[in-house]
Order: structure tokens, then C-alpha cells, then sequence
């Protein structure tokens, strides 16, 4: 009988363990999305810096949030961007793929990871030697093209896609043999024609973004059309900046096509296009 009560109690102890871990699991739970979405209004006001400090609180309550590693090293990026400091800038980097990492841990063909892996990759590369910049751009390659894979419908990737292609393309003669020399060979598959189909797709998907008609015009103007870059850019200039960084773009855009239009009307009809 002794036996039979203490099997008992023992049973009762581990149910009201295991009611207890649930119980905060589903707290943990609720914290974790009342902070992503808290996150989320910030994004959507432009207080990165605030987001970000949300995202790294809900992953110190779970750490494993696809969501909140991926936006944070999304958000790392950007913050470290803006500063002319090199030291910042490459902490904010490094963070940026650390955060990646774990989200490819994650989910490992997720579009928004390889995105984050193949953005910080490219970012840092810039703080480093030029041996670096060309390594992180063969290494970013299935990054980027998975990320087009798996989120065919977000403008970003096609916008580092875009870059990428004409990046690679327009390696000068010392950086080709440097990569076939030393990096294995170049990354197959780049093409100037690909960097305008991938842009122009970015620009499609959401054509109120000014940093994309930016990429599009410049390359059109690049590979000599001149028309289609003086269009993309009349549409540019109509867009209202929304922040500091939109407005500096905004100000090149303006810049470009007071200069196409200079070229254009020193240029005979006959040969305008």
C-alpha cells in the first residue's frame, strides 16, 4: 500500500513538473512574438537600431528564432553601413554573420538566410584586401542563387543577384587572373545581361524603392542604354526619400539625369536612343 501511494505522489510531482515547463514554454512562447512584432512596427518606422535590440532580445529567450536571426543580421548590415568608422562597421559585419550562421543552421535552404549569408559576406569583404573581395563574391554565389530560388518574390535578392552578375562580369584582366590562379577559377555563369534581367526584376517587384532604379539606371547606362536609363531615372527622381540614405540616392539620381539630358540634347537626333 506504502508502495502504491508513493508511485502515486511520484506521478504527481512529474505532472506538475510538466505542466509547469509548458506553462513556460507558452509564456516563452508569447514573449517571443509580442517582441518580433514590436520589432516589426520599429522596421516600419526606421528605428533600425531600436529593432534590432528587439530581435536580440527574443532570441536570448529562443535562440533558434529563424525570424529574429535573420532579421538581425539583415539589420546589422545596414547599421553598420552607415558609419565611416572601420572598426564599427566591421563589428557590425561580423555580427551580421554570425547571426546568418545560425539562421542557415536553422533552415538551411531558407531564402532569407542565404540572403543574410550571401549580404554579409559581400559587406565585410569591402573592410578587407582585395584577395578577400573576390574570394567573398565566388563564395557568395550559392548564397545568392538559392536565395532567388527559395523567395522568387522578394526584390532584395533579385537586387544582390543583379549585383553580383555584373560585379563578376566586369572583373578587369588583374582580378580574372588572380581568381583562375588563386581562388579555383572564376564564378561561372555571370553575365551583364543577367544583371539587367535580375535588377529590372527587383524593380518590378517594387518599383517605390529609389536604391533600384539607382542599380537598374547605372548598368543600363553602362552597357549604352542611355534611354532606358534616363527612363528609369526620370522615374526615380518622382519618388519622395524617406530617410537620409534614400535621400543621398536620391540626390545621384537627380545628378545622373541632369547629365543624360545634357548628353542627350548635345547629341543629334539621329543618333539618340
Amino acid at each position: 500500500m506504502k508502495r502504491y501511494i508513493l508511485v502515486l505522489w511520484l506521478l504527481g510531482c512529474l505532472s506538475g513538473r510538466s505542466a509547469t515547463a509548458s506553462t513556460t514554454v507558452t509564456n516563452d512562447s508569447v514573449t517571443v512574438q509580442k517582441l518580433l512584432k514590436q520589432a516589426h512596427t520599429l522596421q516600419a518606422a526606421y528605428q533600425e537600431s531600436e529593432a534590432l535590440g528587439k530581435y536580440e532580445q527574443a532570441l536570448r529567450q529562443e535562440p533558434r528564432c529563424y525570424e529574429a536571426l535573420w532579421q538581425a543580421a539583415l539589420l546589422s548590415v545596414r547599421i553598420g553601413a552607415r558609419y565611416t568608422d572601420e572598426t564599427r562597421r566591421g563589428a557590425y559585419f561580423i555580427s551580421a554573420r554570425q547571426f546568418a550562421d545560425r539562421a542557415l543552421v536553422v533552415q538551411p535552404t531558407g531564402g532569407e538566410a542565404n540572403y543574410v549569408v550571401a549580404l554579409s559576406l559581400v559587406n565585410r569583404a569591402t573592410l578587407l584586401t582585395a584577395r578577400s573581395r573576390l574570394h567573398a563574391y565566388k563564395t557568395m554565389k550559392p548564397y545568392v542563387f538559392m536565395a532567388v530560388a527559395r523567395c522568387p518574390g522578394w526584390a532584395d535578392a533579385w537586387q544582390l543577384l543583379g549585383r553580383w552578375h555584373y560585379r563578376v562580369d566586369h572583373y578587369n584582366i588583374l582580378e580574372r587572373i588572380f581568381t583562375k590562379l588563386f581562388l579555383g577559377g572564376m564564378p561561372g555563369g555571370a553575365g551583364s545581361r543577367k544583371a539587367i534581367d535580375a535588377l529590372r526584376r527587383a524593380h518590378e517587384l517594387d518599383s517605390t524603392r529609389i536604391q533600384f532604379c539607382y542599380d537598374l539606371a547605372r548598368v543600363y547606362r553602362n552597357q549604352g542604354q542611355r534611354r532606358n536609363a534616363r527612363l528609369i531615372l526620370e522615374e526615380a527622381v518622382q519618388l519622395s526619400p524617406s530617410t537620409s540614405d534614400e535621400l543621398e540616392v536620391s540626390r545621384r539620381c537627380r545628378a545622373m539625369l541632369l547629365q543624360a539630358r545634357r548628353r542627350q540634347q548635345r547629341r543629334p537626333a539621329s543618333f539618340q536612343h
